[in-house]
């Protein structure tokens, strides 16, 4: 049988374990997260967190900004979404990541600290990122923002809120995005229910941490006959109108197939979509593995893409 994982992330493939998470292990998980995730000032990049206004009858969003000291005139914008599978995450988690892709494009980054489930079930997560949008785009000339030059972006479970901002800001008028980033997103609750998937090249998530995550988003079992209405962004029959979007995801990720159909769908719908498969590479590969050959050009080409959305 042919080896599935790409050479530059072997090592990294048997060192990594599936995660299968219960109930029980959430809460486990979070604080292992909060204490790896701890900020990690840069000296150019000035990294600051502001409270901004929630939606109706929720708490204040926090967001956590990133912006590059040298950076003089107002300059386009990336909001940010974490992963987690829904359940999981602080935008500290990010900050390399988002301090350093900043300073390369020079841009804003504004990362969301949006409310979790299964403590806060959609539509939560999703009108924390609405709320951070209208803000980033009402507040652009305050905050050294052009605000015809937004981008949104997150991968995972981000990648899933950001493909389903999208779908809402389209359906409400409210800001359109210039562009969307969907880093092997999670975006559709069906995949829980395949049987044909048995796990085996699946790293750092699995088809229980799949199941639970969707469950605790959607107050019901994935694949329900009915879900709300923006909750699962594979959903949505109609595509159309939509932000042009960039699309990566690896050979061996759980979300593989979804988001290809994802991608296809949107081509289908005239809405320009970069598609790029990663061979042989799992869930988080580019996280896990950051200086592997594979990440590093995975990074280049999302990076370069956003750069041609926002400055092109």
């Amino acid at each position: 049988m042919t080896e599935p994982f790409h050479p530059d992330l072997r090592l990294a493939a048997l060192l990594t374990p599936r995660l299968d998470l219960s109930p029980r292990l959430v809460p486990v998980v979070r604080r292992l997260m909060r204490a790896v995730a701890r900020a990690r000032p840069r000296r150019d990049v000035e990294v600051r967190d502001v409270r901004v206004p929630g939606p109706l009858g929720a708490p204040d969003v926090r967001v956590r900004c990133y912006r590059p000291r040298e950076l003089k005139a107002p300059a386009p914008a990336l909001l940010w979404m974490h992963g987690g599978g829904y359940m999981l995450g602080v935008p500290e988690m990010d900050d390399a990541s988002c301090a350093a892709t900043a300073l390369e494009l020079g841009i804003v980054i504004v990362s969301v600290d949006y409310r979790l489930a299964p403590e806060n079930p959609f539509p939560a997560a999703l009108e924390d990122c609405y709320a951070a949008l209208r803000w980033l785009s009402d507040e652009a000339t305050a905050l050294g923002v052009r605000a015809e030059r937004l981008a949104i972006g997150g991968a995972s479970a981000g990648g899933g809120l950001t493909a389903a901002l999208a779908q809402l800001a389209h359906d409400r008028g409210g800001p359109r995005p210039a562009f969307q980033l969907l880093i092997y997103p999670m975006l559709d609750d069906r995949t829980a229910l395949r049987a044909d998937i048995d796990g085996a090249q699946h790293r750092a998530w699995s088809q229980r941490s799949n199941w639970l995550g969707w469950s605790c988003y959607l107050g019901r079992p994935p694949g329900d006959r009915h879900v709300p209405e923006h909750a699962v962004p594979a959903r949505r029959s109609d595509l159309s109108g939509l932000p042009p979007a960039w699309l990566g995801v690896g050979t061996c990720d759980l979300f593989h197939d979804e988001d290809l159909t994802y991608a296809r769908r949107l081509s289908e719908s005239s809405v320009p979509c970069e598609l790029v498969v990663a061979p042989g590479a799992f869930h988080g590969f580019d996280v896990i593995a950051p200086r592997a050959g594979v990440s590093r050009d995975f990074r280049a080409r999302y990076r370069a893409a956003l750069r041609s959305a926002l400055f092109g």
